[in-house]
């Protein structure tokens, strides 16, 4: 070993560190030294409760003065107070903390004290030129002290005339910090961050904060308009929650909040957190995605603990095991508020369903605990009439993919069949309908990422959207491959597949004919499942709307009036390709264009060009079918 000593600090050096780089924003200053008035208060109580002291009527307040005059703004509190030696010991030991010390000795006291770093007080010297304390302390026979300091190493301390007991801090402001002479800019920061602090902060007489801060009250105390009132006072002119979640434990970890689901709204940022942090009540920061998991960032409220590791500066987190506890703790408390509501008030659940979804299905694909804990409860729309237990008289009705599966089993086991867009597949859902299939509807946005987590869960199941393929139910057999000619020994499928290849002259679109059951339209497009899949997942990664492909097939339904007719005008005259189309070629070549665009329109929109020719060519097909001569 070539030396071993004592690294030394230069004092010197410290003060302009504290001013201009230890904290990111001036006006917290406000907040430190409120901070220290309240743990003041906190102190006395203490050692009231232990003892040492009478409290008497004991009204605890702080008071906070402006005199533009003097440029001076000043903090007063009726606390412990300090002595000449606590004032040496505290105030000129940079980083020596009175709350560790009081704690030590203090042990088991219910008052919760703000300050451990000791470095809260010389956030003053951020906006003033000159600091000043005045200051009594409760011990019997104690002197009042006046400490005096200008931003440098060097103090002055005299005796003081002081007569109450308590502290004042006298900030005498810097050129350019007038603002902290406005009392609306007070009142504005002391809502800000001293909102919840248990004492009365008072200026010119007025109480500036709250003070009740409802989620360290127990559940049982708190009724629905507790919540919801809080809620409104948080956000004002936001619509009301659907669902809250009283958070409130005190190991592994303290920690307290309520956090909410909100309204989603198309302008809330899923990737920036709205729930507000405190620590011991005191406001740090509006964002905490380092606590809260990914998947319910969008949730607000408050979360308040003193262990969640922050910088010495309170304005920042620090990343440790205890943040990814906390984290996994409130993902647990949300998982059990949903089981709770799944179990207690169906009616209520399926109503705000279509927001608490994409909270759920984002948790089940980023978090295997959570999804172990909601899995069951993942409910869906479904076609079948349903009567679900509670859910009383509402126009939708909901299962679970279980319960849909073992309806299913005796009809299209392990397959799913669902729907991604009501009003546009309409007409496929309705085919389905009618022939007895359940439809289930996975609509929402994040559907396309939460289909495929479903195939991986259940690995036996094969999950079809109704425009994808046809069931064998969906089909007459029988009527496809019926003759039409015995001479050239061609049946329907053969003849209507013939015809729209001729007239619709889309060397990328396979015709296929079948004769549908029911009430089915005239044609449908069916997209392979894998191939809608990669177009959709393409467009969502580009962030643009998928483009409909050249690529699909076209079903031709034999059985409809429309492709019927289609096939008798084919067969009143031969149809060859000449220099000019016959009225019956005309025809039918408007006819096969009309059909097709029939099934497009389930598919996609028409942009005005497409869709004006879409009209006029259904008036002429109208026009000739319907009247007698024009063929």
């Amino acid at each position: 070993m070539l030396e071993q000593g004592t690294i030394t600090i230069h004092t010197q050096n410290i003060f302009p560190i504290i001013k201009k780089s230890l904290y990111s924003d001036h006006e917290v200053f406000l907040r430190e030294l409120v901070s220290n008035g309240v743990d003041a208060i906190q102190k006395l109580k203490m050692v009231g409760y232990a003892g040492e002291t009478e409290l008497g009527d004991f009204q605890p307040e702080i008071n906070i003065t402006i005199d533009k005059e003097k440029r001076t703004l000043s903090i007063t509190d009726n606390g412990i107070g300090m002595t000449a030696d606590e004032v040496k010991k505290y105030i000129n030991q940079v980083a020596f903390s009175s709350a560790e010390e009081f704690i030590q000795k203090y042990q088991g006291g219910d008052q919760p004290l703000i300050g451990h770093f000791g470095l809260g007080f010389y956030s003053a010297f951020m906006v003033a030129q000159q600091v000043e304390i005045d200051t009594l302390s409760y011990k019997k026979d104690a002197e009042a002290v006046h400490w005096t300091c200008s931003g440098s190493p060097e103090f002055s301390l005299a005796s003081s005339e002081r007569s109450e007991r308590g502290t004042t801090v006298i900030l005498t402001l810097l050129e350019g910090e007038e603002e902290y002479l406005d009392p609306q800019r007070i009142r504005q920061l002391v809502k800000k961050y001293c909102d919840f602090m248990p004492v009365p902060i008072k200026l010119d007489g007025e109480v500036l904060n709250r003070q009740k801060a409802i989620w360290r009250e127990s559940a049982s105390n708190l009724t629905a308009e507790d919540y919801q009132e809080f809620y409104r006072y948080l956000y004002p002119f936001q619509e009301e929650p659907l669902l809250w979640v009283h958070l409130q434990t005190d190991y592994p970890f303290l920690l307290n909040g309520i956090l909410y689901f909100p309204k989603l709204q198309p302008d809330i940022d899923v990737t920036r957190s709205q729930i507000k942090l405190f620590c011991n009540q005191v406001y740090v920061s509006d964002h905490c995605e380092e606590i809260i998991p990914r998947f319910l960032l969008p949730m607000r409220g408050v979360i308040d603990s003193p262990d969640i590791p922050l910088n010495v500066s309170r304005s920042a987190l620090q990343m440790d095991r205890t943040v990814r506890r906390i984290g996994d703790f409130i993902a647990k408390k949300v998982g059990d508020r949903l089981q709770e509501l799944y179990q207690n008030d169906f009616a209520q659940y399926t109503k705000i369903w279509g927001d608490l979804s994409l909270f759920v299905k984002y948790g089940c694909l980023n978090d295997e605990k959570f999804k172990k804990q909601v899995q069951d409860i993942i409910i869906y729309r479904t076609t079948a009439e349903l009567s679900s237990p509670g859910a009383g008289d509402q126009k939708f009705h909901y299962t679970t993919l279980q319960d849909y599966l073992e309806r299913a089993k005796d009809r299209h086991a392990n397959r799913v069949f669902y729907a991604t867009d009501e009003v546009a597949q309409a007409t496929y859902i309705a085919l389905h309908q009618n022939q007895g299939l359940e439809v289930l509807f996975l609509d929402s946005f994040i559907d396309t990422h939460f289909i495929s987590y479903l195939e991986r869960e259940y690995t036996d199941v094969k999950f079809t959207r109704v425009d994808a393929d046809l069931d064998a139910s969906l089909i007459d057999a029988n009527k496809s491959a019926e003759l039409i000619d015995p001479k050239t020994n061609k049946t329907r499928s053969e003849l209507v597949q013939e015809l729209f290849k001729q007239y619709l002259d889309k060397p990328k679109v396979t015709i296929r004919t079948e004769s549908l059951s029911g009430s089915a339209p005239p044609a449908m497009i069916l997209l392979p499942e894998a191939l809608r899949r990669l177009r959709d997942m393409t467009a969502l990664l580009q962030q643009q709307k998928a483009e409909f492909p050249e690529e699909h097939t076209l079903v031709v339904n034999m059985a409809h009036p429309l492709v019927e007719n289609l096939v008798s005008l084919s067969q009143g005259g031969i149809i060859v390709q000449s220099s000019g189309d016959s009225p019956r070629q005309e025809l039918m070549k408007n006819l096969c264009q009309h059909i097709y665009d029939l099934a497009l329109m389930a598919q996609k929109g028409f942009d005005p060009e497409s869709m004006k020719a879409f009209l006029d060519r259904a008036s002429l097909v109208l026009t000739r079918l319907t009247t007698p001569g024009t063929i």
